[in-house]
């Protein structure tokens, strides 16, 4: 039995008694509700009876909380004008929380005859439930804690992978590996702890399906950009009940005091091009959730590269999205979100809009108060590269700050200006919309492209083992390997490239801005030169912790930097510095100084290789003997040692060497110079004597 029910709240809501059903579709001519047994047996076909302001509804009594269900949808067949209805093809609800079953790559799960590809006029009446998931209806859950909300200027950002970062991790169980329970295990917390971050950020947890062309060639979607559910985790990383792992999960990391970061994909579905399978949003109303070419409804608009594209000018696709970021806030308890091709979400007919209405949704909703919002700011449309141009409120992946970064310490010739600009936060970028530092998130290396252990190890990308002739992945990784492409046994080369790798993570750590470290880095993990692991879901792809035995001094340092990092507020401004304010002898609170210790002059840009960055306690007030009145970081990317000046910045103080990416013989600077070895960073404080606890950082 089946009676109209609420078409308020979308999706599948149990009350103690039934279920209500409701689905939006604004061009349907019906839809039918498909109950299935815990076999995948389909045991009830209702028609849903109520219809109103396009969502379909329908209340069952008795239905309760563990049932499988999907939909089809009755409507016009007609490709050409974007109408793709089709009721034999089974519809996964884009509410639903849980998902069970696996999908199978058969004919039956396109809504044209598959073996007619040339034309998709074709309607296939195969029925395509055997071999697609069934959304399943879950309890509603008891309103989660609040979440953990560290303040920008303190946090520091790990980007990791829940599979990835656990299938080789020594003190995981056998059968945690890979799961949500992993990244709850007591050891898996406490290294995170003592390694200093305080932002975890995953890799996409939605719902999510391996690529046709993967699956053809024995590989599988590793990292998960390509999510067909925005409200169900992953089944693969979870035992039994994935919404329970995942909440169990979150608590632990919250009672461990970091935040939690999803990487989300809102831009794209798993149901590909004009030519891919019918799975849910399709089949539910083509016209309504993507965007389609003008001229030729029966082709999608491709600007992320995945052959579709939501359509967030749909006041119906916005709330799908922002009632899926009010579900993992306030029932699964996530801190924030990183976008991927965030330049999607503002996405019009005419190109990105700064002010599009779903910002303005987003701002104003006061569920949403408060977290963590991250763009990756750009897609591959036209207008897709969109740095710096994402509203207040927002941080951005800096790109320019991470190839800058690469070029200075790979000894690029006129590339110290440009990193100097990274280095103090990219105004340029984030100034003009009132945003501080903080938005921009500083990093050497992420999930996409080369790990810092290869970027200075490989000159070209090694991708291979994903089967497009390593055509994939970024050409152009500004990275070395200094004499012998990838693993060797040459002392000297992996003495530079050791330092070179604590070169650019300390420059990341020490930066204005909001540093990111990609999970491994700090152990050394390899991809053996591959630049695209997306398909790696192997050793490639997962951590190798091999790093905690043979380099555990590596680990120390990156340590040390974090602590150092944490202890030096001049390290973590909150706005820009111009070098317009002065301390009581005349220095600016920025000041970028060449080998000779005084300000660098512009023809000197193009040709430096060591200089210093001066950062001063502009405040006019006395200073206690232990406080820092300014930090100095000096940077030698050349190959031979270079003997730099530092300046007199108080009456009274010494300059102390509290961080060193080289051998140093003395914390004490003798009359003002200081010797860098070749590829080296120091940082110093200027103090009267040396800081409590500082000391012992410099390596």
């Amino acid at each position: 039995m089946i009676v109209s029910g609420d078409h308020g709240a979308l999706g599948a809501r149990c009350d103690g008694d039934g279920v209500n059903f409701a689905l939006y579709s604004a061009h349907a001519d019906a839809v039918e509700l498909c109950l299935f047994d815990a076999s995948g047996h389909e045991t009830a076909r209702l028609g849903l009876p109520g219809h109103a302001d396009g969502v379909w509804h329908g209340y069952v009594p008795g239905c309760a909380a563990g049932q499988r269900y999907g939909y089809r949808v009755h409507g016009p067949y007609d490709p050409a004008n974007g109408q793709r209805f089709n009721p034999y093809k089974l519809l996964l609800d884009p509410y639903a929380r849980a998902l069970s079953g696996t999908f199978q790559w058969r004919p039956e799960v396109f809504a044209y005859q598959s073996e007619r590809p040339d034309d998709v006029a074709a309607l296939s009446t195969s029925d395509s439930a055997p071999f697609v998931p069934k959304s399943v209806v879950v309890s509603e859950v008891i309103k989660a804690k609040a979440g953990v909300r560290i303040p920008w200027a303190e946090s520091l950002v790990y980007e990791t992978h829940v599979r990835g970062f656990t299938m080789r991790h020594p003190a995981v169980a056998a059968a945690d590996r890979g799961k949500f329970r992993g990244l709850r295990n007591a050891d898996v917390l406490r290294y995170l702890k003592a390694l200093g971050v305080t932002t975890i950020e995953l890799m996409p947890v939605h719902a999510f399906l391996d690529e046709q062309f993967l699956v053809a060639r024995g590989l599988r979607n590793f990292w998960g950009y390509n999510t067909i559910a925005f409200f169900a985790p992953e089944p693969r990383y979870s035992h039994s009940d994935g919404v329970a792992e995942f909440r169990e999960m979150i608590e632990a990391l919250h009672d461990s005091g970091f935040e939690v970061v999803l990487d989300v994909v809102y831009n794209h579905t798993a149901e590909g091009n004009s030519l891919g399978p019918t799975l849910s949003f399709r089949g539910i109303d083509n016209t309504t959730y993507y965007r389609l070419v003008p001229d030729d409804r029966s082709q999608y608009i491709n600007a992320t590269g995945c052959g579709n594209t939501i359509d967030m000018e749909n006041a119906a696709v916005r709330r799908l999205v922002l009632d899926s970021l009010r579900y993992w806030v306030g029932e699964m308890s996530v801190d924030g979100f990183r976008f991927d091709l965030a330049t999607i979400l503002g996405r019009a007919a005419s190109g990105f809009e700064r002010d599009h209405v779903f910002f303005r949704e987003l701002e104003n909703d006061p569920s949403l108060a408060g977290v963590k919002l991250i763009a990756e700011p750009w897609d591959v449309g036209l207008g897709g590269y969109q740095l710096g141009q994402f509203p207040a409120g927002w941080a951005e992946w800096n790109d320019r700050y991470r190839d800058s970064i690469r070029q200075f310490w790979r000894g690029d010739s006129g590339s110290a200006g440009e990193f100097a600009h990274r280095y103090l936060g990219s105004a340029d970028n984030f100034e003009h919309s009132g945003r501080g530092p903080w938005a921009s998130i500083n990093f050497a290396a992420s999930h996409d492209g080369f790990t810092t252990a290869d970027l200075v190890s490989f000159e070209h990308r090694h991708n291979e083992d994903n089967g497009e002739a390593s055509r994939d992945g970024h050409e152009h990784n500004y990275s070395a390997n200094y004499g012998i492409e990838g693993p060797c046994d040459d002392a000297t080369i992996n003495a530079i490239r050791r330092r070179q790798r604590l070169n650019l993570l300390a420059t990341v750590l020490l930066s204005e801005g909001t540093p990111m470290l990609l999970a491994g880095d700090e152990l050394g993990n390899s991809q053996a030169g591959n630049n695209n692991a997306y398909a790696q879901d192997n050793d490639v792809g997962w951590i190798d912790w091999s790093g905690l035995e043979t380099d555990p001094d590596f680990l120390a340092q990156i340590q040390s930097v974090i602590r150092l990092r944490q202890r030096l507020t001049l390290l973590r401004k909150a706005t820009y510095l111009h070098g317009q304010t002065f301390n009581a002898n005349g220095f600016a609170d920025i000041e970028w100084l060449g080998a000779d210790g005084q300000p660098m002059m512009t023809e000197a840009w193009r040709t430096v290789t060591a200089l210093t960055v001066l950062l001063c306690d502009t405040r006019m007030r006395p200073f206690a003997s232990h406080e820092v009145q300014a930090v100095a970081v000096l940077f030698n990317v050349d190959e031979c040692v270079r003997v730099l000046q530092l300046p007199q910045v108080g009456r009274r103080g010494a300059w102390h060497v509290v961080y060193s990416t080289a051998a140093i013989s003395s914390r004490e600077v003798i009359a003002q110079k200081i010797e860098l070895q070749a590829r080296n960073l120091i940082c110093l404080v200027y103090a009267e004597r040396m800081p409590e606890g500082l000391g012992a950082t410099a390596t």
